[in-house]
């Protein structure tokens, strides 16, 4: 299965399982791993969830074969849904980052509450060079980690940055060299585990409850400009292009425009 998960002891493992495809996501793993989250947030015999890809690889984004051909049409879509239930969590969701992390492989970590990447690991946006806008609520809460200048290097020119980087811009927790990152990552879930769930819900329902509202509202607006976006012939250019293996002719449509 792509998305795979298992309960142990009070947590619940989710990992995105498609190697072969450096776990990129299709509609159907949106579908399931929303699924996985809906199902912990209500299931007493979770306490914790970690999210994790693979040693090589955490998520290089959407499959943008199934995105293109299945693209979202409204904010029912398996990926909204999945953003909207992340987002709104109750229990601690710990990252745990290797490898690539593009796209919403970097925007859902915003949405985690400890996020914890190997020193190799290399992360990027790259909204803008597909013709599209950010996501996830991603250009409301990188702005506020970050400061706006350090967002909008990351947001507006979407290249790749590494995981030094993003924990000083506030995406990740903490950086570990990769043959540790495991053990490091256990031992911050069995912290976690051994505290009362009580204290860890209200402590961070009041820590995530100022932004509640406005996390919601800007994923929101972002979605349906992301959806109306997708259907502009900049963005069809930059799929035709990535297809190709060519650089985007983003000129041909400024042109246009005048």
């Amino acid at each position: 299965m792509d998305i795979q998960t298992s309960i142990d002891s009070g947590l619940m493992t989710i990992t995105i399982n498609r190697p072969e495809r450096k776990n990129s996501f299709t509609n159907a793993m949106y579908t399931a791993i929303g699924d996985a989250f809906a199902q912990a947030s209500h299931n007493a015999a979770v306490k914790v969830v970690l999210l994790k890809g693979h040693e090589d690889c955490f998520s290089a984004g959407n499959d943008l074969g199934d995105f293109v051909n299945n693209p979202p049409k409204n904010l029912d879509a398996p990926v909204f849904r999945f953003l909207r239930l992340i987002s709104a969590f109750p229990k601690p969701v710990v990252a745990q980052v290797q490898g690539v992390a593009v796209g919403i492989g970097t925007t859902v970590l915003l949405h985690c509450d400890l996020v914890y990447a190997a020193s190799t690991a290399k992360f990027s946006m790259p909204f803008t060079k597909l013709g599209l806008c950010p996501e996830a609520s991603s250009s409301l809460l990188l702005p506020q980690l970050a400061g706006y200048q350090k967002a909008a290097e990351l947001l507006l020119l979407g290249d790749m940055f590494t995981a030094t980087k993003a924990c000083e811009c506030g995406i990740v927790s903490s950086v570990h060299e990769p043959a540790e990152l495991p053990a490091h990552v256990q031992g911050q879930i069995n912290k976690l585990l051994a505290l009362p769930l009580s204290s860890l819900l209200t402590s961070k329902r009041l820590m995530k409850g100022v932004n509640k509202a406005p996390v919601a509202a800007k994923m929101a607006e972002e979605g349906e400009l992301f959806i109306n976006m997708l259907k502009q012939p900049v963005a069809q250019e930059a799929f035709k292009a990535f297809a190709e293996k060519r650089a985007p002719n983003f000129a041909q449509f400024e042109q246009h425009s005048k």
